[in-house]
């Protein structure tokens, strides 16, 4: 079976890689020409673990390739997947301008049937004004080619996408006939052979979907969030609380693990979207409006614990940051903490020293010389008056405690993560600040 994947960023590169690795013909398309050549050098733009040797696999065993040139793509093809970005508009909503385009592009260049699949995170709708697009197109060249549409939302999580896709926990394709639902299936047979379901329903319902599973898990980390913070103001303990809550089978314990707010690049426009979709129809969204403002409140939780601790004076104290991006196993920074922690910082005079596995360069290219960069995580500890752990990364998780008493100036630890054991900081001589921990 042969596809077109157009788009070659993080959702693309992974949905294209992963097809051929089972079997697919596949062609990843892209505007960025740079971007294509790297890859067919092997080079990946993006950081996501597995994701290079995979690609660099398929490309040898020629299942996988690289253009720029969508009609090239698409010749041979059943299905193309529309996998480019949807950037959050100044009102909340999603821009659909890439989007639109290719759906422009591939009415130019289709002549015979192809399924064309929404893998981008878009509104409700959204296929529809694809299809008008493309039909528009082949309305100017006179041509009556046959299309389908279909939605199919990625369900990836950075750091751990090459397991989703291959294992996912479900498939949810939206159809709107039997012969959409024919070549889909025999797409996807490599993954219902190991008991993964597909769960077919109407495309608008399909749409929706993503929307309203990242709403609900930015629900539930917003909620522990706001009663970890009521549990610092009570003396009571988050981690019990945590467990006492999470061994009801009804709530269960995935995504109750107080944070610094969630950031990347879902969650935080998923929400915007979803919540300007519902306004523009009319309704509000009233528990997923305090989940975003909750949100917001969150990033500035440790900034907050700190400045109080200094006695609101941080001016030419020197900080250091453990932890760069959203979160683990990824270099998104995309609505990170880590640099609202860091702006803050700024802000009230401090200085700033930081050190993060993966995500220092794409740190670099928001806050330039701002900063100092460290190439290991006790550099970033020299001199500090004192650490935040903004990011869990599992290097974090049992250092040398001796070391870094020697090498900071001040022993205070800001745990944004709530990774280490307040009790036994303690007796190591530290000063211990988690989120809702006593």
């Amino acid at each position: 079976m042969r596809i077109i994947v157009v788009g070659s960023g993080y959702v693309g590169l992974v949905t294209g890689a992963c097809f051929a690795e089972s079997g697919v013909n596949v062609t990843c398309v892209d505007v960025d020409s740079n971007k294509i050549q790297q890859l067919k050098n092997g080079t990946i733009p993006i950081y996501e673990p597995g994701l290079d040797s995979m690609v660099r696999s398929n490309i040898e065993k020629k299942r996988l390739s690289f253009s720029t040139d969508i009609k090239e793509g698409i010749e041979g093809s059943e299905v193309v997947f529309i996998a480019v970005g949807t950037p959050p508009g100044e009102d909340g909503s999603a821009d659909l301008k890439h989007v639109l385009n290719v759906a422009r592009d591939i009415g130019r260049v289709i002549t015979k049937h192809i399924v064309v699949v929404t893998k981008s995170t878009v509104p409700v709708g959204t296929s529809e004004t694809i299809r008008a697009a493309i039909q528009s197109e082949l309305d100017k060249r006179g041509e009556s080619v046959p299309f389908d549409m279909a939605s199919n939302p990625e369900f990836l999580k950075e750091g751990a996408a090459i397991d989703d896709f291959l294992k996912p926990e479900r498939i949810v394709i939206g159809i709107n006939n039997e012969k959409t639902r024919e070549i889909m299936t025999r797409l996807y047979m490599p993954f219902v052979l190991n008991n993964h379901p597909i769960l077919f329903m109407d495309i608008a319902s399909a749409e929706i979907t993503k929307y309203a599973a990242n709403a609900m898990l930015a629900t539930r980390i917003s909620f522990i969030n706001e009663i970890a913070n009521l549990c610092d103001i009570l003396g009571a303990d988050i981690n019990n609380v945590r467990k006492g809550i999470g061994s009801d089978s009804r709530i269960g314990s995935k995504f109750i693990y107080p944070g610094t707010g969630y950031g990347g690049s879902c969650f935080p426009k998923d929400v915007k979207a979803i919540l300007r979709t519902a306004s523009d129809n009319g309704y509000e969204l009233n528990v997923i409006k305090a989940v975003e403002k909750a949100n917001e409140y969150q990033k500035n939780v440790i900034f907050n614990k700190m400045n109080k601790f200094f006695n609101n004076n941080l001016k030419n104290r020197l900080i250091g940051i453990w932890g760069l991006s959203f979160k683990p196993k990824t270099d998104d920074i995309r609505e990170a903490s880590s640099i609202i922690l860091i702006e803050s910082l700024l802000e009230a005079g401090a200085r700033v020293k930081a050190y993060d596995p993966a995500a220092i360069n794409e740190t670099k290219k928001l806050l330039g010389n701002k900063i100092e960069y460290n190439s290991d995580p006790y550099e970033a500890l020299v001199n500090v008056d004192a650490l935040a752990l903004m990011t869990e990364w599992s290097e974090f998780h049992l250092p040398e405690f001796n070391r870094m008493a020697e090498l900071m100036k001040g022993r205070v630890i800001f745990d944004g993560r709530n990774i280490y054991d307040p009790a036994q900081l303690k007796k190591l001589g530290f000063v211990y600040f988690g989120i809702g921990r006593r």
